[in-house]
Parts: structure tokens; sequence; C-alpha cells
């Protein structure tokens, strides 16, 4: 009796396995065939419009003349929307040229269209957890104060769609224990800090939040 119950036991657990296997499969499956597919309705004008910036956007991080290149990366990216209002790649860079520029308010706009639906359902994982975390950030540079919770909502989503030891996780729950700093929230702050330090022991930022909240 007992060696039954126990053939049972194992049946179940690899039942429940191979469901768990097979769920995870298809939604990376279908992740995929989203991008692909994002990829391939691309027309050639609009490739080009991307690529273009794409290449200003590099040049007004690295180089003196920011102000044009960034006024380039925009126009480009406008005229990307024009062909394609959907694709959540263009509403994030330029939402990366807009906080360039100067305009935060403007780019969290660009990100709110970005991941919302119907540009969201053509984000994988890595892109939607990215703009989560730069959506956080801006949220906090406009008004820290006013926007902290929606930000922490933010944050808690990129890591939970983050994969484990990704950069955009350790980089969200870094910002995540910050948040909660300035809430006074210190025992979240300093679990969110140590989460940092299991997945990036070299963390200085992670390691400089345990400092200043102490023992």
């Amino acid at each position: 009796m007992t060696s039954l119950v126990a053939i049972i036991q194992l049946g179940i657990l690899i039942l429940t396995l191979s469901v768990f296997f097979l769920m995870h499969t298809f939604r990376n499956q279908t992740i995929q065939s989203k991008t692909r597919t994002r990829n391939k309705t691309r027309q050639p004008e609009q490739n080009r419009h991307l690529n273009q910036a794409s290449r200003h956007l590099n040049r007004a991080r690295s180089t003196a003349h920011k102000a044009q290149h960034t006024k380039n990366a925009l126009s480009e990216a406008n005229q990307a929307l024009s062909i394609t209002p959907k694709d959540p790649s263009v509403h994030i860079l330029r939402a990366r040229a807009l906080y360039i520029a100067g305009h935060r308010a403007t780019a969290i706009r660009s990100l709110d269209s970005a991941l919302s639906l119907p540009a969201a359902k053509f984000l994988n994982p890595t892109e939607r957890a990215d703009a989560l975390v730069f959506r956080a950030e801006m949220k906090l540079a406009v008004n820290r104060r006013r926007r902290v919770d929606s930000a922490i909502e933010d944050l808690v989503e990129a890591i939970g769609v983050s994969g484990e030891g990704s950069e955009s996780k350790s980089e969200a729950m870094c910002l995540l224990a910050k948040c909660y700093e300035w809430k006074g929230m210190i025992e979240e702050a300093k679990n969110a800090f140590l989460k940092v330090v299991d997945v990036d022991p070299d963390s200085i930022e992670a390691r400089n939040g345990l400092n200043r909240l102490g023992p």
C-alpha cells in the first residue's frame, strides 16, 4: 500500500513538472513569435527611420552636438511612429530622446504608450523590464514625493518579469530599495539592498545603501 501511494505521488509530481515545462515552453514560443511578427511587419521605410533615430541618439550621448542630434532622433522617431504607431520599440526610443532633451513628462507619456495595449503585447520580458525601470526613473525625476508609489509599482513589475541575474533586475531592485528608503521603510529597503548584493556582490550602490541604513 505504501509503495502504491509513493508511485501515485511520483506520478503526480512528474505530471506537474511536465505541465510546468510545457507552459514555460509555450510562453517563450509565444513571446518569440510576437517579436518575430513585430520585426517582420516593419516596413523598410520605418526601419530606415528607426536606424537613423538610433544613430542620432547614440551620437547625442557621446558628442558635443547633443541638441541637434537629439532633435534629429526625435524627428526620425516621429516619422517611424507615423508609419506604425503601435510599435513599442519606437515609443521607447522616442522616450529616450525626449529624456536627453529634458522633456521628462513627455518621455513618460511615450513609455505609457509602449507599456499599454496593444503595443505592450509585442515587448519581450527584457524589453518590458527595461522600459518599466526607465519609466520609474522618469517618474522619480519629475516628482519623487508624489510619484514614488507609482514608481514602486513599475519596479515591482519589472522585477517580476526580469530573468534571474539580469542587469535590469539588479537595477530595478536597487532603485526599489532607494524608494523604500525615501518612504522611511527601512527594513524593506535593507532587504532589497541585500537581494541586490546576493545577485551582484560588487554593487557599490547597494553596499553604500546598506552602510547608510546601518545594522
